[in-house]
Parts: structure tokens; sequence; C-alpha cells
């Protein structure tokens, strides 16, 4: 029987001088110059954008081994019905893409922010959401098992402190003096270690990643599928995670950077990819110009997952011409009708839907050619 539980007292950070020997400081430089290309190679272009926050929702929920098909996570998008994990994919979604705006719009990292995005992540979850929005109120734990923390890899603090260690790591993801892929790292290290709520942990942890980009000025539109990076080494990123909890801060920092560039420079292939999917659409399937069907190819990247009502509404077609229109990009392979009914049918576009897995497939073999874990 347990008599008590030790549990950490992370440091405070908030005013953090933490100086990186320079070769890290050059990699770290380097990967916020590759983060930034992304931006210009979407051209700002929301679809674009939107494509890559759903690839690191994906990717970071598949961390927490959630496992959705790439059909049930556009049923979910659409609203239809799907499974529950990949429910929580576009639960994730919504809360990175939450995050990470209000950091741009407001230029800083709230509290209220984190919360809300909280509030998005785990508001349908069936045993988390009464917790959801809410710093934890009891003991959690890392490993063991759900009833003891016996042999558990970390034991976070108690609840009491929760609320002092967050206004700290707020104060310090808000400084504009530290190095932003640093600045990343050490906020979402610290978050984990922190582990203030009672699930979702992760996926707003690595959620503020972005979010620190985004209010730094890499990033306008767009963010980077860091996750797909991290899940490509999860027992690796979770052991420097707890390296970091014993005071090494670097590996993380390092291999962080390595996953951003992997990330970035996959992005920007997939984003001259995506920008091109329109004309070769256009090539397959010949509509006359103003016609439902070339203003359907106009609006699929935008809304790579639509309901017939849907899309009759954004290209301002009647259902008939909609609906004639769909049907040959249906017979072409464009479009895949993923319900299977008869009434309230969705469809998704098979080419985005097909580079987003292979999005997070090629940062995983960058990961492993970079040799990320020994360097």
């Amino acid at each position: 029987m347990l008599d008590h539980v030790d549990a950490t007292i992370p440091p405070m950070i908030a005013d953090l001088d933490y100086q990186a020997a320079p070769a890290l400081t050059a990699i770290a430089e380097q990967a916020a110059v590759e983060v930034a290309r992304v931006e210009h190679a979407t051209g700002g272009l929301p679809a674009l954008g939107r494509f890559l926050i759903r690839t690191d929702s994906v990717s970071s929920s598949r961390i927490e081994y959630e496992e959705a098909s790439a059909e049930d996570f556009a049923r979910a998008l659409a609203g239809s019905r799907a499974n529950r994990s990949a429910r929580s994919m576009v639960a994730a979604t919504q809360a990175l893409g939450g995050l990470v705006d209000a950091a741009g719009r407001s230029g800083r990292i709230g509290i209220e922010d984190i919360l809300e995005a909280h509030r998005r992540l785990m508001a349908e979850d069936p045993l988390d959401g009464r917790y959801a929005g809410r710093w934890r109120t009891m003991q959690n734990w890392i490993g063991g098992s759900d009833h003891s923390p016996r042999g558990a890899v970390h034991i976070p603090p108690a609840p009491a402190r929760v609320h002092d260690l967050m206004d700290d790591l707020v104060r310090y993801l808000n400084r504009d003096d530290v190095p932003v892929i640093v600045q990343a790292a050490i906020g979402h290290a610290q978050f984990e270690s922190i582990h203030p709520f009672t699930d979702g942990n992760g996926r707003i942890g690595r959620a503020l990643i972005n979010a620190v980009l985004r209010r730094r000025g890499i990033t306008g539109n767009s963010v980077v599928p860091v996750a797909s990076a991290l899940l490509a080494e999860r027992e690796h990123y979770f052991h420097l995670i707890n390296e970091y909890r014993d005071g090494t801060l670097e590996p993380f920092v390092r291999n962080l950077a390595a996953g951003m560039q992997a990330a970035a420079a996959e992005s920007r292939i997939s984003a001259g990819r995506l920008i091109e999917m329109p004309k070769t659409w256009a090539d397959t399937v010949t509509f006359r110009a103003g016609s439902a069907g070339a203003k359907l190819i106009d609006a699929i990247l935008d809304h790579s997952v639509f309901t017939g009502d849907e899309i009759t509404r954004v290209i301002g077609s009647g259902p008939p011409n909609t609906n004639s229109a769909i049907a040959r990009l249906e017979a072409a392979g464009i479009l895949r009708e993923i319900t299977g009914r008869k009434r309230d049918r969705v469809w998704l576009a098979v080419d985005v839907s097909g580079e987003l897995d292979d999005l997070e497939q090629r940062i995983a073999r960058r990961m492993a050619a970079s040799g990320s874990r020994g360097g």
C-alpha cells in the first residue's frame, strides 16, 4: 500500500536565462527560417493553412494512440457519424486552430486561450468532458496504472500548485527576448511537466508550439505539422521530455528544431502539390467556364470534405447542376462519397486526403534519414 506520493515541482521559468550553445543556436535559427518559408509556399491561402492544421492535429492525436481512417476523420469533419477517435481528432483541430489564431490576433498567449482550447478539445469527451476548460483539482500521473502512481514515469505537481505554475509559464511564453524555437521547446516541455489538465495535456501542449510560432510572427496563416515529426519517434520524444524534467534542456530543443525543419521542408512540397490540384482536376474533367462544375473545382481545395447542401451554397448553383457536376467528378475518381447513404451524403476530395497521409509519412521518413536521435 502507498502511504504517500512524491510529486514533482517544476521550477519557475518566467525569467529563465538559458544560453544555448552556439551550434544549437544555429540549428534553432535555421529551423525558424525553414518554418517561415512554409508561409511563403502556401501563399497565404487559408485552405492550405487548414490542411496543415489538420495534419498536425491528426498526428498529435495519434501520439496519444487515437487512430481513425481518413474517411472516418472526413465524416467527423462533416458532422456525420464517425468513431470516437475521429471526433477527437476534429476536436483537436478546432483546439489547435483556435489557440494559434488567438495568439496571432492578440500577440499574446493567455491563460484564457489555453483554457478555451482545452474546452474545445474535451467538451464532448465521455469521461473528462466535465473537466473541459478547467485546471485539474486532483493528482494525476504519467505511466503506472489508472489506479495507482506506483511505477509512474512522472508525477506532476499537486493541483494547488497548477495555477501559479501556469501563470509563470504564460509569462515565459510571452517573452520576446528568447530564441523562438528554444521558447517553443521549453514552453512545451514545461507544460507537459505541469500537466495542468485531467486529460488532453499532450495535445494542448503540442498546440502551444505553433501558438508560439504564430505569436512571434514566424507564421501567419499556416502552421508547421511538427507533431508528425514527434509521432515518428514517439518513445524518443517522451524520453526527451523526461530528460527536460531532470534538468537537461538541450536534447529536446535540438530534436524539436530537427522536427520543425523536416516538417517545414515536406510541408512546402505538399503546398506545391495542393496548389496544382485544381488545374489537374480541370484538365481531367472539362467543364464550361462559369458552370457549376467549374465553380465546384475551384471550391474543392477549400472544401475538401463537403455535403451536397454545403457545396450548393458555396458555389451558388442549384442542386441539379451541382449534383451532376459531383457525379462527373466522382466518376473520374476526384471525389468519393464516404457515407454510403442516400441522404445526408458526404464527399471527400481523394487527392487532398491522400496528401494528408502522404505528408505525415514523408516527415517520418525524413526524420529517420536525418538521424535526429543522435544529434
